[in-house]
């Protein structure tokens, strides 16, 4: 013997019926065979619609009514041969009269009661259940129809009652022991109480039905055919990489259930369970997948994947209750008054949490429910509360419930740190905490804002070993953003494959135009989608990654723009990373340099700057290497420039000082005014931070620069610059020639000693470590501790477009690491 129960989706059209038809029929080839139907997709809502909108007045029921009778005749007429309709429209015909009898009663008196609802939500489930038996007699299959209230006896706790078993036991097994059809089609969710009068068992009630038919008759299995291959991983709607589970105990099932996975109406396990009957999940329309398997045993259940955990679940519309105060201490009956409260209202508390000192417990209930349970608790503790000895009931909204569920989580220590510190990466606030001695179940309350970006975040720690998706947001799109663009196109099967990381740029944004799409930008065809993007907002972009609250985000900043470094610490605030190539973060004001450092430990994300002194050379992880390992920086030596080390190595006085500075930025070299390279100030801004990053408080004023251009050039904009240094050869042409005088070479050299730092060109002999330094190469000596003598030298190319970008792009490997 077996069960299958079809739910609402699997009925709801003649289309559906008709795959419904396909499955049974193979069925009964194997086995005898109980069907159990829920109503046409939809069509109880309808007649509840109905009911409501009668006892208000409102005409429109009748227009539902007409409705609900064309969807049931077009699936007659399209299931069953013309020459054999007339009987079913005319018992078709007759309970839509009936319907219409009830509802133009309730619209008179203007009222409803429990017992006329479970009346009029009887019938979406009896038509669909005699039009799905005429069907099959139609394909041949002898069948008989059995109304369900002549088996299922319960109480008269109409719309939710409760069943009486050993009743219905007997009714079940009297009548199944005389049936000689190998088939017999049933309504779920309809019952009858000892006076004969229908019931309901509950919205979800067909698959109680179903498992109270099976365990009664101690089926072989129970299936449910339903919209979906199973029980998944997670909600697909929230987790595009949700997956079926091939199997899993009752017990976790259950959990699952109670926790929002409508797959399957958690009392339906109840019955089945006693009887050790496996449940089997199919999907309607696709029958040959593999559906998942509820079994007894929980061990076996754990070995089909690996999994310790089975899924992860959440409830939404949730409100905090806590009750505080000293005066709860030590005092018994506390909490037996606040439950008794809540009861007393009808109000279902979903998590109980209490803190071991006794001096507060919270409970989270249904958010609807949150103004009668405050005015219940303050009534109960009233004389408390005019005493002081608890504080008045703190109600918090706009929460939900994420659970992780797996029986095996009791036997492997570090589940529940795993998944809190998932949670808190990703800034993800847990309000509070709930796990029961079974450890069946770990519960954290967050806010509802939080839970798509909690179920990808934990759904990726515990089922995808594969890969950790980053959600990349990038300012900036000039050489060296399209650079990276480029780097990350050509890397991200290598990521995916060596580092189990892949990449999504989500967001793109220059001065004109940006683009924002959450399932990733094509890498292959960004300037176009750039190009057709909308108008560039800065607060809206920063909006809009703060408030899509993307699981594993990475802001990168490849501008020279103040006000996208003012930004960074609202993003940070929200646990997104931020790699700036741009410097004007980390050489600002001593204080928000700091801030911004504190604020990245403090919310478990990355502030990371490396291409801020040189490019894609490792000289601030060398340098925080040293500090992080105990050693002092006592002294540094750097060329931080490419551009002017560029410019000076190439200005022989062939040609003037202007035509090379031309050609360095021609070639990407330069910042994009080139006159913050020409005047010393990137290179003061780059052993600021190198200083800082050393462990030394000191701001821009504290840096000597000795700079080489006349004053004047500094004026105007960038072309006026360039005219000015060419009415000034002669002076950059002299400086060359003293450095040649003294068989030197001119270096603008940077320079931290003791706490103090300066910048400024020099005169630097063959024998110096700094001589033999070409093109547009950067070097720094890091004297130390370890290093007193013979220095830490980090020496590579310190310009060029391709080698910051490398150095961005490692920045947001080493973000997506953590």
């Amino acid at each position: 013997m077996q069960v299958l129960k079809f739910g609402g989706t699997s009925v709801a059209n003649a289309e559906n019926i008709n795959k419904v038809a396909a499955i049974v029929k193979k069925a009964v080839s194997k086995d005898k065979t109980i069907v159990v139907v829920s109503a046409l997709g939809g069509v109880t809502d309808m007649l509840l619609q109905s009911a409501n909108n009668a006892a208000r007045g409102n005409e429109d029921y009748k227009q539902t009514i007409a409705e609900i009778e064309k969807r049931h005749f077009d699936a007659v007429k399209s299931l069953i041969p013309v020459a054999h309709q007339s009987q079913l429209l005319s018992l078709v015909k007759t309970s839509i009269n009936e319907i219409e009898d009830i509802c133009n009663g309730i619209f008179l008196l203007s009222e409803i009661t429990p017992r006329t609802k479970d009346r009029l939500a009887s019938y979406g489930e009896w038509l669909s259940s005699q039009i799905i038996a005429e069907k099959l007699r139609f394909d041949q299959v002898e069948v008989q129809w059995k109304d369900a209230r002549q088996l299922i006896t319960t109480n008269s706790n109409y719309t939710q009652a409760q069943v009486n078993f050993e009743a219905t036991q007997a009714n079940i097994v009297d009548y199944f022991n005389g049936l000689q059809q190998p088939l017999c089609i049933i309504p779920g969710f309809i019952a009858s109480n000892a006076d004969g009068i229908t019931t309901t068992i509950g919205r979800g009630g067909s698959d109680y039905t179903a498992a109270i038919i099976a365990a009664a008759l101690n089926a072989e299995v129970l299936e449910i055919w339903t919209d979906v291959s199973g029980m998944m991983t997670a909600d697909p709607r929230l987790a595009a990489n949700a997956k079926v589970i091939e199997k899993i105990s009752y017990g976790e099932a259950m959990e699952l259930s109670h926790f929002g996975a409508k797959v399957i109406y958690p009392p339906t396990l109840q019955p089945v369970m006693t009887r050790n009957i496996p449940v089997w999940i199919k999907n309607t329309f696709a029958p040959e997948d593999g559906g998942t398997l509820v079994l007894n045993n929980e061990r076996s259940a754990a070995q089909s994947d690996g999994n310790i955990i089975r899924g992860i679940s959440s409830i939404n519309n949730l409100a905090l209750l806590s009750l505080e105060g000293s005066g709860m201490v030590g005092i018994p009956g506390f909490s037996k008054r606040l439950f008794e409260a809540l009861s007393n209202e009808q109000i279902n508390v979903i998590l109980i949490t209490q803190s071991s000192s006794e001096h507060s417990i919270c409970v989270a209930i249904d958010a609807g429910k949150a103004d009668a349970a405050k005015q219940a608790i303050d009534e109960a503790f009233a004389n408390e509360l005019a005493l002081q000895k608890v504080e008045p009931l703190k109600v918090e909204t706009d929460l939900s419930i994420v659970a992780l569920v797996g029986e095996q989580m009791r036997s492997h220590p570090g589940v529940s740190g795993k998944m809190f510190s998932a949670l808190g990466r990703n800034g993800i606030n847990v309000r509070a905490i709930a796990q029961g001695s079974s450890e069946k179940n770990i519960s954290a309350v967050i806010s509802t804002a939080d839970v798509r970006k909690a179920i990808n975040v934990l759904h990726e720690d515990f089922f995808e070993t594969t890969f950790k998706q980053v959600h990349l947001f990038i300012a900036g799109v000039g050489n060296v953003g399209s650079k990276l663009l480029q780097q990350i196109e050509k890397q991200l099967a290598s990521l995916q494959q060596h580092l189990k990381i892949k990449i999504n740029v989500v967001g793109i944004s220059n001065s004109r135009t940006m683009v924002l799409n959450e399932k990733g930008i094509a890498l292959d065809n960004w300037q176009e989608e750039l190009n057709q993007g909308e108008k560039a907002s800065l607060p809206l972009f920063v909006d809009h990654v703060i408030n899509k609250n993307l699981r594993n985000s990475v802001f990168v900043d490849i501008t020279a723009n103040p006000d996208v470094a003012a930004i960074y610490d609202r993003l940070l605030q929200k646990s997104i990373s931020v790699v700036a190539c741009n410097k004007i973060a980390a050489s600002s004001d001593y204080a928000n340099y700091k801030r911004l450092k504190d604020l990245a430990r403090e919310f478990n994300c990355k502030f990371l700057f490396e291409t801020n002194v040189g490019a894609g050379l490792p000289v601030i992880g060398t340098l925080n290497d040293l500090v992080y390992s105990g050693d002092e920086v006592k002294k540094l030596e750097a060329v931080l420039s490419g551009t002017l080390n560029f410019v000076f190595n190439n200005y022989d006085g062939s040609r003037p000082f202007s035509d090379v500075v031309r050609q360095a930025q021609e070639e990407g070299y330069t910042e994009p005014d080139p006159r913050l390279d020409l005047s010393g100030t990137d290179v003061m801004r780059k052993i600021l931070i190198l200083a800082r990053e050393a462990g030394h408080e000191m701001q821009m004023e504290d840096i000597g620069n000795n700079g080489f251009l006349p004053e004047e050039c500094m004026e105007g904009d960038v072309e006026a610059f360039y005219a000015c240094m060419h009415r000034h050869e002669a002076h950059f042409k002299q400086l060359l020639d003293d450095a040649n005088a003294q068989n030197c070479k001119l270096k603008f050299v940077a320079t931290f000693n003791e706490g103090k730092a300066s910048v400024g060109l020099q005169h630097i002999a063959p024998e110096n470590d700094l001589y033999h330094l070409y093109g547009k190469d950067n070097v720094v000596l890091f004297y130390t501790l370890r290093y007193p003598s013979q220095p830490l030298v980090v020496k590579g190319a310190g310009a060029g477009a391709d080698v910051t970008a490398s150095g961005v792009f490692a920045d947001i490997v080493r973000a997506a690491s953590i």
